[in-house]
């Protein structure tokens, strides 16, 4: 792993020195057996991981879910679906690179896939503008629902920003209408739509692509109104007290779940998804599999009155 969080310099340093010992290990002119050294070191580090996430604060699983390395839209797209078809442009105005979305096959199913790409580089990120959705990805978004439901294929939405952009040219083209627009058409689908938080939900900009029939949350993912900087800097001044934001908004998928404002928790591997791409996608797979078929046999009315019924209960037992 190429980066570590602030909270995870323990682990860091273990795993350095393991590094150190397995060059020296393999160095010709060494006659030092480290291998008793390595598997404690190895012990020792394994240790303080589990030790570290089992009781990630919510602002430590905000970072997690930031990790420059956690897989990202692209990376789910490539692993979980066949033959995707990227389609481009909202018919309108330009296409919006933060927003990939098109057609493919899921085990051998047509289905829509739409996400947001925040980037893995720097290159990239640019290009995605960090995965931040102008109005134009959001008009195609709905290009995309409207073709699904025109041929009845399930819709499966990838939500990963940190919310909309808020650029002055995007507002002057409507970002407001578009994320509402696109959160109407969600709504009005007669074909399922399952939705899949897999780094940060922020704000409008995830719900218009998130009011789903199925909603679930990768284990470290976080899920808010407005990301905790942004709350800090509007309730105290102070982008600084982002971690008492974190803690008060209930922004973790355990306490989403609670709350039922999602239906499930997909398990992360030990570490977060960033340590081990492979056993994330297997667990994510198994799950969308499920929900998939637990929607089938549903006619579009009963379809669209479920996922109505189920945004409207939200805060009712509060």
């Amino acid at each position: 792993m190429s980066s570590y969080l602030e909270f995870e310099k323990p682990i860091a340093d273990l795993e350095g020195k393991i590094l150190e010992l397995k060059k020296l290990s393999t160095d010709d002119d060494s006659a030092v057996d480290t291998a008793d050294e390595i598997a404690r070191l190895e012990k020792r580090s394994q240790d303080a991981l589990v030790d570290a996430y089992r009781k990630l604060t919510p602002w430590q699983k905000a970072l997690v879910a930031r990790h420059p390395d956690r897989p990202h839209c692209k990376d789910f797209i490539d692993a979980l679906f066949t033959d995707f078809t990227p389609l481009a442009g909202d018919r309108s105005f330009a296409e919006d690179h933060a927003v990939m979305s098109g057609f493919a096959r899921f085990k051998g199913r047509p289905v829509a896939v739409i996400g947001q790409e925040k980037g893995s580089d720097t290159k990239s990120r640019l290009e995605r503008n960090f995965g931040m959705a102008r109005p134009e990805g959001y008009r195609k978004a709905v290009r995309i629902m409207d073709l699904a439901n025109r041929f009845g294929l399930p819709v499966i939405t990838l939500v990963d920003t940190a919310g909309a952009y808020p650029g002055v040219g995007a507002e002057e083209r409507g970002q407001a209408e578009a994320i509402a627009r696109s959160t109407e058409k969600c709504l009005n689908l007669d074909v399922p739509i399952i939705s899949l938080i897999v780094g940060e939900g922020g704000s409008g900009g995830a719900i218009a692509i998130a009011t789903a029939n199925l909603v679930y949350m990768l284990e470290h993912a976080i899920y808010s109104v407005i990301s905790p900087e942004a709350g800090a800097s509007i309730l105290w001044r102070d982008a600084a007290r982002a971690k008492d934001v974190a803690t008060a908004m209930k922004i973790t998928a355990q306490d989403l779940l609670e709350l039922k404002i999602i239906d499930g928790i997909i398990a992360e591997p030990l570490g977060g998804a960033h340590r081990d791409h492979g056993i994330l996608m297997e667990s994510v797979d198994k799950q969308l599999e499920q929900a998939l078929e637990s929607l089938e046999g549903k006619d579009g009315e009963q379809i669209k009155r479920e996922r109505r019924d189920k945004f409207l209960a939200i805060g009712r037992n509060l």
